[in-house]
């Protein structure tokens, strides 16, 4: 919104003085400061000295534009000679903008009025009454006009001045608690690296430790796979020759024993083995072997090797028809997973079923052994994955696990590139899922 304020006539260089009053007093009814107020008369008298100084007159119009500001157009007559440049320059430096186009012999000055400024219609009435009673001041009023604002600006410049050296002095002080604290959390800072630099030192002595450990244990598991897997194996080979056709006949009594003596030896052995691929599968030496395996084969031997195990109050059945016929994978490592998982739920499954179920989902083939067994407590369906652990309180079933047959099948799981899941309600039974790729993976990390 624009609008039109007052106009003034510049006609010699007594008017340039009146004019220099009015430009003052509108700045002041547009709400500008006192030293702004100073800055548009000042501009004004310099300009308008320069245009009556060749004989020219000028018409002042005074408008407030809201997307401006107070805006002053000068427009003035033809002289004998051009505007001089200095005292627009001069303009230049109090005003916001000054546009000066001699071909038009217009001169265009903006001074911004800050925030939305309402003109009071009072005062600018006042400004216009005034207008008609201005009289050209003279040469001494003018210099004492001028004194007294350049009086005003030196007592406000030297306001600002002691508000820099408060603000200084603050700044200075401020700057000493900052360094201060600088230099308090650089101390902080440096006790805090001493820690870390002797907590690293700490982890790499505890790793070294744990290299040790892992080292010393796998030359124990070696040694072990060497002292007991020989013993063990005479004792089977002594049992078959016993119980084979060109043995001494024994009573049932004996024959019993003997095969009891047979089945521990057996147990041991394959304990043994499962040792040996945890500690391979940990170390990363536990490198599969893809090939292609016969699903419905595998688990129709899984089925006739299991079954006679299982009593006449649990059925074990098998279905696969949903997998696809042949898998790449490791043949060996995955029977012995779904050997253990098997085993272990009919173990603990007094009665009702076990089952082993194959089928494909996406990418990859799942194997799922469910049972009716006792169950797991949700509390500790995590901890059955650790070695050697066993579920605590009287277990109603024919046999006790070692705690190593879910942490084998894991183990063995990850190494094929595949996941192991449990599930379970106590009272109603476990689910084991085992997730594998159809296509086998090559870089595992359990491969190293």
């Amino acid at each position: 919104m624009t609008r039109d304020l007052i106009t003034v006539v510049l006609e010699d260089d007594h008017a340039v003085f009146a004019v220099r009053q009015v430009g003052r007093d509108v700045a002041e009814a547009v709400g500008l400061d006192e030293l702004d107020r100073i800055r548009v008369g000042t501009a004004l008298s310099e300009v308008g000295r320069e245009i009556v100084a060749g004989g020219r007159q000028a018409t002042i119009s005074f408008r407030l534009d809201d997307g401006v500001g107070l805006v002053l157009d000068l427009s003035y007559s033809e002289g004998p000679r051009k505007v001089a440049a200095a005292g627009v320059l001069l303009a230049g430096r109090l005003m916001d903008t000054v546009d000066h186009d001699d071909g038009t012999r217009r001169i265009t000055m903006v001074k911004r009025v800050p925030g939305s400024r309402d003109l009071a219609e009072g005062a600018l009435g006042e400004i216009r009454a005034r207008q008609g009673e201005l009289t050209p001041a003279g040469v001494l009023d003018e210099l004492r006009q001028q004194n007294r604002e350049l009086a005003s600006a030196l007592e406000d410049s030297q306001r600002q001045r002691q508000n820099l050296l408060r603000l200084n002095a603050e700044l200075e002080e401020t700057n000493q608690g900052v360094l201060a604290l600088y230099n308090q959390l650089s101390e902080e800072l440096e006790e805090t690296n001493r820690g870390v630099v002797a907590l690293y030192a700490e982890l790499d002595e505890k790793s070294a430790q744990l290299r040790e450990a892992s080292e010393a244990r796998n030359r124990f598991w070696a040694t072990i796979s060497h002292e007991l897997r020989t013993p063990l194996n005479s004792v089977i080979g002594l049992v078959r020759l016993l119980l084979g056709p060109g043995g001494e006949e024994l009573s049932q009594e004996q024959q019993l024993q003997v095969e009891l003596i047979g089945s521990s030896a057996q147990t041991l052995l394959a304990l043994v083995a499962e040792l040996l691929d945890m500690a391979k599968a940990e170390s990363g030496r536990l490198t599969p072997q893809p090939a292609a395996v016969d699903v419905p084969a595998l688990a129709d031997r899984l089925s006739m090797t299991l079954d006679p195990t299982s009593a006449d109050r649990v059925r074990l059945t098998v279905d696969v028809r949903r997998a696809p016929r042949t898998l790449t994978t490791d043949e060996v490592l995955l029977s012995r997973v779904l050997r253990n998982l098997m085993s272990n739920a009919l173990k603990f499954t007094e009665s009702g079923e076990v089952s082993l179920t194959a089928y494909t989902d996406g990418g990859e083939v799942v194997f799922v052994v469910a049972d009716t067994g006792i169950g797991i407590p949700d509390e500790l369906q995590q901890r059955v994955f650790e070695e050697f652990f066993q579920i605590p309180g009287p277990v109603q079933t024919r046999a006790r696990g070692t705690g190593l047959g879910l942490p084998y099948a894991r183990r063995l799981t990850e190494a094929l590139g595949g996941t192991l899941q449990l599930t379970s309600v106590p009272g109603e039974g476990t689910t084991v899922t085992v997730r594998l790729p159809l296509t086998p993976v090559t870089d595992n990390p359990q491969t190293g």
